[in-house]
């Protein structure tokens, strides 16, 4: 039996063996200790007070023999609470599956589909429209060297997905424990230790893709195969039962299939309407990156203690819900802008940052949300939305993927012109930025909350609005403009053939929840299909 004790709270100086003799004296009131093991099952900063910087740990008590339920209850009424993380593996179906499963993209969910069916017997197909995480690295050095970009393999499309080119932020709201079984599973394929035990985990995109390239062999060692540069072009059912998808590298006959395309695929959501797919629009968000210096927001936020590496870089996560709802995301500490277009004529921006996160800036999106009301509330019109920013920003840009920059005080005050001194852009390495008046992008409405957003959070975080922070735009990809809704048993309205899975189709927002989202529809197919 597992037992959490939540909340134990320390000065940060404090070691983990504190933290469990706290969890063992406790345990003392119920149990001996001594038939428990006890480890840090999460730990996380609590810098509201900066001089009072702490640790809070989660700590795991394991038993090593039965509890029985008189124990169990003491142990109840001394703080801890029970525990289970057990995943189980669904027994195979009995309905004849009339070829190999087919899963369309290879990012955080269709990677984890593939992996739970392949090494349950099932022998699955992944295909996804870009390249190899080499290939991919490739093409966006060009696309930053020169401007060419390649729509097919990029930031968002390729091996391992968007999350690939980002922070590798495992973190998740999700209540599910199919997510310490992904954290697992990351670590074993070469996610560094302490993603299983920070409570904000992360990989950094330079070790996530060796992550990424040894979870792709071992789909491969398990009987499954991988077709990288293979784009989704048609899918339609036949006449026996299978399933025809037809891709650019040619046909492929599957007993089924699984959606897994990813919050960019625009041109796939459209392939699906047109053969009949039911698709909905949903609210998204839009905005901009800010960037600070890394040393300010670490000094703002741990004071005298910035620096310290028990405490690594300062992270923050800010909301302000009392107008439409503005709120940071994806913070990257010591990243860098990156360019996320994959349409020609659009300028798109998201974050990145390597495993140390010692870059000189720290950034995040400023993102304001994006209401069904606000762009028609069809498929199409959410789209629209997304792309006509992409290309006011581009056009503001001046040609040739230049995003355009501002400095917060310019945003603020309503004018636009100073160049960038103190904060200098990371955006493409710096060199493909032009300063320009972000708010001619947006709706009046999105400059207003932007404002209001940064003016909040300065209030919380000293220097967040100082005006010599760099804002560039846009960010339009935070999440999927889209759903595709799903029955209970998790396939498509209309085709009980096809599983909708992951971000793109609107079920969930990150790399956890996404390979989540995967395994659960990989469990599906197991209930129901026989090997």
């Amino acid at each position: 039996m597992k037992y959490l004790l939540n909340g134990v709270s320390l000065p940060y100086t404090a070691n983990d063996a504190d933290f469990i003799d706290i969890a063992k004296q406790k345990m003392k009131r119920a149990a001996d200790p001594a038939q428990f093991h006890f480890c840090i099952y999460k730990k996380s900063v609590d810098a509201r007070r900066r001089g009072d910087i702490r640790f809070v740990c989660t700590v795991l008590a394991q038993s090593r023999d039965v509890v029985s339920a008189s124990i169990a209850k003491r142990i109840a009424s001394a703080g801890f609470k029970a525990y289970d993380d057990n995943v189980q593996s669904p027994k195979p179906g009995s309905e004849k599956l009339l070829g190999r499963p087919l899963i369309v993209g290879g990012g955080p969910a269709g990677m984890f589909c593939a992996l739970i069916l392949a090494e349950n017997g099932y022998r699955p197909i992944l295909i996804d429209r870009g390249g190899s995480v080499t290939e991919r690295a490739a093409a966006y050095d060009k696309f930053c060297k020169n401007g060419i970009l390649d729509k097919e393999n990029n930031i968002q499309f390729g091996a391992g997905g968007a999350g690939t080119f980002s922070d590798g932020k495992l973190t998740t709201r999700i209540s599910d424990p199919r997510c310490t079984y992904v954290l697992e599973r990351l670590r074993e394929f070469g996610a560094p230790d302490d993603v299983t035990v920070k409570a904000k985990p992360h990989i950094g995109t330079d070790v996530l893709r060796s992550v990424v390239e040894n979870l792709y062999n071992r789909i491969r060692s398990a009987g499954g195969e991988i077709h990288l540069g293979c784009r989704l072009d048609r899918i339609f059912k036949n006449t026996d039962g299978s399933l025809t998808a037809i891709t650019g590298r040619g046909e492929i006959v599957c007993g089924c299939a699984v959606l897994a395309t990813g919050h960019s695929a625009r041109d796939t959501y459209t392939m699906l309407m047109n053969e009949g797919f039911v698709l909905e629009a949903k609210p998204f968000s839009v905005g901009v990156r800010i960037e600070h210096l890394r040393e300010d927001i670490d000094r703002a936020l741990y004071g005298d203690a910035a620096g310290d590496t028990r405490l690594g870089h300062a992270e923050y996560n800010f909301s302000d819900t009392t107008g439409r709802g503005v709120y940071t995301f994806c913070m990257c500490p010591g990243g860098e802008v990156v360019a996320g277009a994959t349409e020609d004529g659009g300028v798109v921006v998201n974050g990145m940052s390597c495993r140390a996160r010692d870059g000189v800036n720290s950034n995040s999106a400023i993102a304001v949300s994006v209401n069904r009301e606000d762009y028609g509330g069809d498929v199409v019109s959410a789209i629209s939305y997304q792309r006509n920013l992409e290309r006011a920003a581009f056009e503001l840009g001046g040609g040739n993927y230049t995003a355009p920059m501002q400095t917060v005080g310019d945003f603020l005050s309503g004018s636009y012109g100073t160049e960038p001194t103190r904060v200098q852009p990371s955006y493409m390495g710096g060199g493909r930025c032009k300063v320009a008046d972000l708010s001619s992008i947006f709706p009046s409405y999105i400059t207003a909350e932007l404002k209001r957003g940064i003016v909040s959070f300065g209030r919380r975080l000293h220097g967040f609005d100082s005006a010599s922070a760099l804002l560039t735009g846009v960010e339009t990809r935070t999440s999927s403009p889209v759903r595709m809704p799903r029955g209970e048993e998790l396939t498509a309205l209309g085709n009980d053939l096809v599983y909708p899975c992951g971000e793109g189709a609107g079920y969930a927002g990150g790399i956890t929840s996404a390979a989540v989202d995967g395994i659960r529809v990989a469990e599906r197919i197991i209930s129901r299909f026989a090997q």
